[in-house]
């Protein structure tokens, strides 16, 4: 599987309870490439220029369902019978299995820095969820910096989440049926000049609420936990987090940062999706 930027071939692990990254992550052995990766992230705080905040017009009900999904990440749909869509289902089942008794859940999915698989991981998840019956998913971009949810289903971005806090469309035209049964998902939307101030609002805790009520599972895409507050003001909103990893290219001390940062800000974090690691043979 590729997760985001990775290439194919990668694997994805769940460990639980977290944090099973003490021995699944390299603490100095971290490649050239991955060091060279945190020095552009750092630069890159700096350089990015403004959001485009112009309004986004409203979804029509139905436009995304007649999109097939074709990006080859996304295994649950291009390749449901490899390796890789067994390994999200294992991530299913283990969430199951910390949820005996069904009850509706929210989930934050992040990372300790960016370009992890934070996004292909909500997806593909999300696909995984939706195959057992009677489940209904909901996908939210809250990724209010670099929202990529609606690139990877293949659709054009609408108006979405903040669109949707700010009283400026319906939930109908916000919240998207996808081609696959049982999935849902809601854009960004039209992106505001501060984003912690829309995510940390008592709208948004009021919308998950409601969210939370209409399907069986809320999964949440969100920034980088290391450099962006975002995922843990939300991972305080919701039941849940997990965090995903890079193996052997995220440092230890920085995935053990992010942990211990998220729960002392009142976030359940459930466990890590170690990602980036290749299948053997036999």
């Amino acid at each position: 599987m590729r997760c985001d930027a990775a290439g194919a071939g990668d694997e994805c692990r769940f460990s639980s309870p977290a944090l099973a990254t003490r021995d699944a992550v390299s603490e100095p052995l971290v490649s050239q490439r991955a060091m060279r990766a945190r020095i552009i992230q750092a630069m890159s705080l700096f350089s990015r220029s403004k959001p485009d905040t112009k309004p986004l017009d409203p979804a029509t009900p139905g436009d995304a369902t007649k999109v097939k999904l074709v990006r080859e990440e996304l295994v649950l749909a291009t390749a449901p019978r490899g390796a890789h869509a067994e390994q999200f289902r294992g991530l299913r089942n283990s969430l199951m299995a910390l949820n005996p008794e069904g009850a509706p859940r929210t989930l934050v999915l992040t990372s300790a820095s960016a370009r992890e698989g934070k996004t292909v991981a909500t997806l593909n998840l999300a696909l995984a969820l939706a195959e057992l019956p009677n489940t209904r998913v909901l996908v939210v971009d809250a990724n209010l910096h670099q929202p990529a949810v609606e690139s990877y289903l293949g659709l054009q971005r609408k108006a979405g989440l903040c669109d949707l806090l700010d009283g400026r469309c319906a939930p109908d035209q916000a919240i998207r049926a996808t081609s696959v049964e049982g999935v849902s998902v809601l854009g960004a939307g039209t992106l505001p000049h501060n984003p912690s101030v829309v995510l940390g609002s008592e709208r948004m805790k009021a919308l998950l609420a409601t969210l939370k009520r209409q399907h069986s599972w809320v999964l949440i895409d969100t920034p980088e936990a290391s450099t962006i507050s975002d995922a843990s003001m939300l991972g305080a909103m919701v039941d849940g987090i997990v965090l995903v990893v890079r193996l052997g290219e995220t440092p230890r001390h920085m995935v053990e940062q992010v942990h211990n940062t998220l729960e002392s800000l009142g976030g359940n974090v459930l466990g890590t999706l170690l990602t980036g690691g290749h299948e053997q043979a036999g």
